[in-house]
């Protein structure tokens, strides 16, 4: 999502500041930037302190994927916690605005269904994916905290399952696990018996929806629900991207991880209100899109 953000902001005519560790990110994603005189990239974790002059800051650091935030979870605590801090230290010595992208995953395996921002959660504390649950949960209490102790101007974004080209191979998420296997003749492996329930939301829709908080009414600081409302079965998805692929692959069932949610659909009453966002990217518009991009990367014509 950040390279898909430092373009939409450069097209906005910003000067962009992209800093980056690339833990799950690729300096190829942002090649076609580095020439831009408006844009800086900079390798830096945000566990340490960061010194910069900036008017907004969007943090989006932290692993999205179980994969990958469940291979290091102290670490992704780390980013969580001490990259908000160190943020949201950086906004308030500079009086930027801060966005802080959230997560759906604050909900857990939500008891209400769809989720309403005024929703609590059901998140396991000492569960193999509480580092991320319960590490974008303390994020937001940060955030929430510097607003009432130092009148930091903050955002707060909560991000629903969102795809779309440049995410990586072994990503681990269910789109791109299906489009890469299909496009491979591999088995898709499906968690569970399939009926559990997401909502997709490509990527250009939640950009909108991120610039669109960051420059919404001051005083409005979230959280913000921000994804498409459409509901999709695992099933479900799995048998439209064998058909948009061509594949013949076989669908296998997997054990269900622990404290997977079994159903996940926002409500966006209040971006629609507040920022007259709503996702326009039709599912198979955006999966079309995703799937080119894959198939481009899987034949060696990306880079």
């Amino acid at each position: 999502m950040g390279s898909h953000l430092c373009e939409r902001l450069l097209n906005d005519g910003c000067d962009v500041l992209c800093i980056d560790n690339l833990y799950t990110g690729s300096r190829d994603n942002i090649r076609h930037l580095l020439g831009n005189q408006y844009f800086e990239y900079i390798p830096h974790d945000i566990i340490t302190p960061l010194h910069v002059k900036a008017d907004q800051i969007y943090n989006l650091a932290c692993p999205a994927s179980p994969v990958h935030y469940q291979a290091d979870p102290v670490g992704t605590m780390r980013t969580n916690v001490l990259g908000a801090f160190n943020m949201l230290e950086l906004a308030k010595n500079t009086g930027a605005r801060i966005l802080q992208a959230s997560t759906s995953e604050v909900y857990g395996d939500p008891e209400m269904h769809p989720q309403p921002e005024s929703y609590r959660g059901c998140v396991n504390p000492i569960g193999i994916r509480a580092c991320y649950d319960e590490g974008k949960r303390a994020a937001e209490t940060l955030f929430f905290d510097y607003c009432r102790l130092y009148n930091v101007e903050i955002k707060v974004a909560r991000i629903f399952n969102t795809y779309g080209p440049r995410m990586v191979q072994n990503d681990g998420r269910v789109v791109s696990n299906f489009i890469v296997q299909a496009l491979k003749g591999e088995d898709l492996t499906v968690n569970g018996d399939g009926s559990q329930t997401r909502s997709f939301c490509y990527a250009d829709d939640l950009i909108e929806g991120l610039v669109r908080m960051m420059n919404s009414r001051e005083g409005f600081t979230g959280p913000v629900n921000l994804g498409n409302p459409e509901e999709y079965t695992i099933n479900e998805l799995a048998e439209i991207i064998l058909e948009m692929t061509g594949s013949k692959s076989k669908i296998i069932r997997l054990p269900l991880p622990a404290d997977d949610p079994i159903k996940r659909k926002p409500l966006i009453d209040l971006a629609k209100n507040e920022l007259g966002w709503t996702p326009i990217v039709p599912v198979r518009t955006g999966l079309k899109k995703t799937i080119d991009y894959f198939r481009r990367l899987i034949e060696g014509e990306i880079i």
